[in-house]
C-alpha cells in the first residue's frame, strides 16, 4: 500500500490524548465508510478500501433507547453519551444471603433477517480470568430446538496474558456440531475500542474486526439446514465463565478485582426487521444488498495474512473431536500446521505473554 491511498481526517480527542481519523468521523454523524485508526502519528489500520465498512445505505449508529432493550443486570448496566455508550458490568452481589455473580446484557428491539450488525468494543483490563463478554446474534429464545446463533466471545485472562477472541456458527440447532475458531488479536482489546462486525447475507458470513474479515463462510448445498436462515437479534452480555473460560475453568474470575466492564459504542443495526409473531419480513430487494457484499482481492489478501498468522484453533482441523470434518471443510496445505487437536501449532511456540504488533503504514498482523 502506498501513503497516498490513506484518506485520513485526524482530530485529537482531549478526553482520550489520543488522535482518531475515519473512525472518529462516525461519531461525527458524517459518512461511515472507511476506517482507520491513528495513534501518537502512526496510522494503525490502512484507511481504503481494503478495509472499509460495506457500502449500505443509510448506515448510521443508533441510541440505546432507538435500538435496544435491557436485558438482565439491573445497575448493572449504565448508559453514557446520550444513550451511544453502554457499560456492561460483571460483580458480585449478595442474594438470599449468599454471594452470587451478577452480569447484564443487552438485546436489538427487533429481530432482523439477514443485514450488517456491528459495535465498538472495549474490553476489561487488568486480571480477567473467567470474565465473558459476547456479542452475538440468536434466536435461542424463540426457536429453542432449531436455533440459529453467529457469536463473537471474547474470553478474558490472567494478568500479563491476553484476552482470546472466538467466533463460532450454529444453524437449525446443530449445536452439537460447533464451528469455532479462535484468534490472538494484533492489539490490546483492553486500551481502546475496536470496531467487530458482523455481515449475514443468504449466501454468507462475514467476521470483520476493525473491519478487515477473518473469517468468511459461504452457503453450500452440503452443510444442508446448517445455515442460519431464520430471524435473530442482536445481543451484548457479560458474564462469569469460570467454568470453562480460561485455561479450561483452571483460572476463574477474581472478584476483588470486580466490577469488570465491557464498554460498547458505535453501535449499528442495518437489517429487515422481522414480525415478532410470524417472523416474515416486508423488506423487498434487502437479499440482493447485502448478497452483492463480497470481499475485494485486497480484503481477501488481508483475511489470508491474519488467519495464517493469528488463527490458533480450528473445528476443521480438530481430528479429535471431528474424525471427519464436517462437511463444509476443505483442508489443504494449511493443515499441517495443526495439532489433532486443531491448535495451531505456532501457538505453542510463541513465548508466552503479550505480542502486539504495530506497523507505521497500516494493519500489522
Amino acid at each position: 500500500m502506498e501513503m497516498a491511498e490513506l484518506e485520513l481526517l485526524e482530530i485529537f480527542d482531549e478526553g482520550r490524548g489520543r488522535s482518531w481519523s475515519c473512525c472518529r468521523r462516525q461519531r461525527e454523524g458524517t459518512k461511515l465508510g472507511l476506517l482507520a485508526i491513528v495513534d501518537g502519528g502512526n496510522p494503525l489500520y490502512i484507511c481504503n478500501a481494503t478495509s472499509g465498512l460495506p457500502e449500505l445505505p443509510n448506515l448510521t449508529t443508533l441510541s440505546f433507547e432507538e435500538g435496544y432493550t435491557q436485558l438482565f443486570g439491573d445497575s448493572n448496566l449504565r448508559l453514557h453519551g446520550d444513550g451511544r455508550n453502554i457499560h456492561i458490568s460483571l460483580d458480585q452481589r449478595t442474594a438470599e444471603q449468599l454471594m452470587a455473580a451478577l452480569g447484564a446484557g443487552f438485546a436489538s428491539q427487533d429481530l432482523y433477517l439477514h443485514g450488517f450488525f456491528s459495535g465498538s468494543i472495549k474490553l476489561p483490563s487488568d486480571y480477567a480470568a473467567g470474565v465473558v463478554v459476547a456479542f452475538y446474534m440468536s434466536n435461542g429464545d424463540i426457536f429453542e430446538k432449531t436455533h440459529d446463533e453467529l457469536d463473537f466471545e471474547f474470553l478474558g485472562n490472567i494478568r500479563g496474558r491476553e484476552w482470546r477472541v472466538q467466533t463460532n456458527i450454529y444453524g437449525n440447532g446443530s449445536i452439537s456440531t460447533g464451528r469455532e475458531e479462535r484468534y490472538e488479536l494484533w492489539f490490546d482489546p483492553t486500551e481502546d475500542y475496536h470496531q467487530y462486525s458482523i455481515l449475514w447475507s443468504s449466501q454468507r458470513i462475514i467476521f470483520y474486526i476493525d473491519n478487515i474479515p477473518i473469517r468468511e463462510l459461504v452457503k453450500s448445498q452440503i452443510m444442508g439446514g446448517d445455515y442460519p436462515a431464520k430471524p435473530m437479534s442482536l445481543y451484548a452480555t457479560i458474564w462469569d465463565g469460570s467454568t470453562w473460560a480460561t485455561s479450561g475453568g483452571r483460572y476463574k474470575v477474581n472478584y476483588k478485582f470486580a466490577p469488570y466492564t465491557a464498554e460498547f459504542a458505535d453501535l449499528m443495526l442495518h437489517g429487515c426487521a422481522a414480525n415478532p409473531n410470524d417472523h416474515k419480513t416486508i423488506c423487498m430487494g434487502n437479499d440482493d444488498v447485502y448478497n452483492g457484499i463480497t470481499m475485494s482481492a485486497d480484503q481477501r489478501l488481508l483475511m489470508e495474512k491474519f488467519r495464517k498468522k493469528r488463527i490458533t484453533y480450528s473445528y476443521c482441523h480438530d481430528r479429535i473431536r471431528y474424525p471427519t470434518p464436517p462437511p463444509e471443510c476443505i483442508l489443504g496445505p494449511e493443515a499441517e500446521g495443526f495439532l489433532a487437536s486443531g491448535e495451531a501449532k505456532f501457538s505453542f511456540r510463541r513465548r508466552r505473554g503479550r505480542h502486539y504488533t504495530r506497523s507505521s503504514v497500516g494493519v500489522s498482523f
